[in-house]
């Protein structure tokens, strides 16, 4: 089945990719609409979009989840139940698919509850107690969004039709459109795990490493980023627009500080995947759609490349994830070091690599545009922070001895994986510039003073050398973390959110909960309630049954009385 799918995904992809070329180059926009059933005078249609952006963003979605499943097929050879597994993987890439493709809000929930349901049975697949915690962390958190567009779904009753592409140029000056607006950024910011709702982000790493690799690239999380670069006509001229900046940079800020602090391998990677996705919301909310759209497709193809690398790192570390226990894997690894250090670059920014392109250019813009300046101050530091945590990365899991003597350590992985890395590894280098020239019709020229025009540079390489220092243990004899024990705790926990989001919101119902039980349920409620009731009628009922049981002195009482009764009653008339 990994085969078949394999094959079948890559072709596809193939087939979208020149089909998105010919109607970029064209400029074509396609309708396709499907009427379902006709019945007497209504009608259901379904509507698919086809246009450059839809089509491009299929095509990389199909790539990287067709060498995902190829990956698979050596990663998960042990599980016995590996036709399941593709099949999940399957139904996930095809609800990204009806997303996608959908102008409209209700397919659009079909597609996006299809995403939500089948993250959950994939993040409790390895079945235990902390992968069923974050899968109902992940699912709840999402149905957040999910009851924001149901809620833009009620409210688009106003309109002609659910079709919300056709109200877009409407919706900027229409005070109920803006409800609608607002509400679909509210899914996408649950989607996307934008600040407050950014715990379930980390949590969903409990999923095997082939899914994180497709979560965390190009379906789940790129969602929310998706549906608004679709509304984005929406957020440049809004308070809207402002908001998602301020939520989006500080996103993007605690993300990669966290990342600095954390020491499971694939937790640094999804703080980096949070980390990106700030910047992609960010320079959404700023108006330039383009530009997050190729982020996302850049970020796409090294995010991938980097969980794979880390899933056969794990894989040949016996299922190990603590960086601490890494160490000279260049030397063991060789080859998945190679692609995890190109990755890393790519995410880093480093020129002429795919990140390099869309991030240096996302900076530039920034750099140009009537920005504050504490946003210019996010921006900046967190890209320095990427660079930061990626140099420690390597360090920890590069350099230096293998530092788990006990565990056997495996020599490099096998060549199923490798195939599926490499062909990622040839579109983390070549993928940038490829989209850059073909995205943009016109080469762009950025004009800026030389300062600034090299301070992403500049920013980059301190954030590499501090990435160093903070890593190695020879030069500082205290860890300065221990000694600043309660501030590392604050910034290496996302800011205390996955605490909030699950005791936060648990303890305290519980505990008004536990009360109104023993006041009302057990207290003075059931005394005058159910249970009084019940022992007084259990009373009578035993008085009536000793009346009826047959009791000679009894009947000869009751006759007696019953011709007093009667005699009186007769007296009185």
């Amino acid at each position: 089945m990994c085969s078949i799918s394999f094959v079948s995904l890559i072709c596809i992809s193939l087939n979208f990719f020149c089909m998105g070329l010919w109607f970029l180059l064209n400029d074509l926009t396609y309708f396709l609409e499907w009427e379902v059933v006709s019945l007497n005078s209504m009608s259901i249609v379904m509507t698919f979009l086809f246009d450059w952006m839809s089509l491009l963003f299929m095509s990389f979605v199909l790539l990287i989840s067709s060498l995902v499943i190829f990956y698979s097929k050596e990663y998960m050879a042990s599980d016995e139940n590996i036709n399941r597994f593709i099949m999940l993987v399957l139904m996930f890439v095809m609800s990204m698919m009806l997303l996608i493709i959908s102008p409209n809000l209700i397919s659009i929930l079909l597609g996006w509850d299809g995403l939500g349901l089948v993250s959950y049975c994939l993040v409790i697949y390895f079945q235990n107690v902390k992968s069923y915690n974050a899968g109902m962390l992940t699912a709840l958190s999402n149905r957040i969004g999910d009851v924001a567009l149901l809620l833009a779904i009620a409210w688009m009753l106003n309109y002609g039709s659910w079709n919300y592409i056709f109200y877009l140029e409407v919706m900027q000056h229409d005070l109920e459109m803006m409800i609608i607006g607002s509400l679909v950024m509210l899914a996408a910011m649950t989607k996307s795990a934008q600040i407050p709702f950014s715990s379930w982000l980390p949590a969903a790493m409990a999923a095997p490493t082939p899914v994180s690799a497709l979560v965390h690239s190009s379906t789940l999380v790129t969602a929310g980023v998706y549906l608004l670069i679709r509304f984005n006509i929406l957020l440049s001229t809004s308070w809207m627009g402002q908001l998602l900046l301020l939520l989006s940079g500080l996103t993007m800020f605690m993300a990669g500080l966290g990342a600095n602090f954390e020491f499971d391998l694939k937790k640094i990677i999804a703080l980096s995947t949070l980390s990106q996705l700030g910047l992609m919301m960010s320079i959404l909310s700023m108006g330039f759609y383009k530009l997050a759209f190729f982020h996302l497709l850049t970020h796409a193809l090294f995010k991938a490349l980097l969980f794979m690398c880390a899933g056969a790192i794990i894989h040949n570390m016996n299922n190990s994830q603590d960086i601490r226990l890494m160490g000279g894997l260049s030397i063991h690894m060789p080859l998945t070091s190679a692609c995890l250090n190109v990755a890393n670059l790519a995410l880093c920014g480093m020129p002429f690599l795919a990140g390099f392109y869309s991030k240096d250019m996302i900076l530039e813009v920034v750099s140009l545009s009537y920005i504050n300046m504490f946003s210019f101050f996010l921006y900046f530091f967190s890209t320095g922070l990427t660079v930061c945590y990626s140099f420690r990365l390597v360090y920890y899991s590069m350099t230096g001895d293998l530092n788990c003597g006990s565990l056997n350590m495996l020599n490099d992985e096998g060549w199923i994986m490798l195939k599926g890395m490499l062909g990622l590894l040839m579109m983390s280098i070549i993928g940038g510039s490829m989209l850059n020239w073909l995205i943009f019709p016109t080469p762009l020229m950025v004009c800026l003073p030389y300062y600034l025009k090299l301070l992403t540079l500049f920013v980059c390489i301190v954030g590499g050398v501090l990435g160093y220092l903070i890593s190695n243990v020879s030069l500082f004899y205290v860890n300065k973390s221990l000694v600043n024990y309660l501030s590392s705790y604050y910034f290496g926990s996302m800011w205390f959110m996955p605490f909030i989001s699950t005791y936060g919101i648990i303890n305290y119902p519980l505990m008004v909960g536990s009360l109104v039980v023993k006041s009302f349920d057990q207290g003075w409620s059931e005394f005058w309630g159910g249970q009084n009731l019940y022992n007084k009628l259990v009373y009578y009922s035993r008085v009536n049954n000793m009346l009826q049981n047959n009791n000679l002195k009894i009947y000869l009482l009751t006759f007696v009385l019953w011709i007093v009764f009667l005699f009186s009653f007769s007296l009185f008339m």
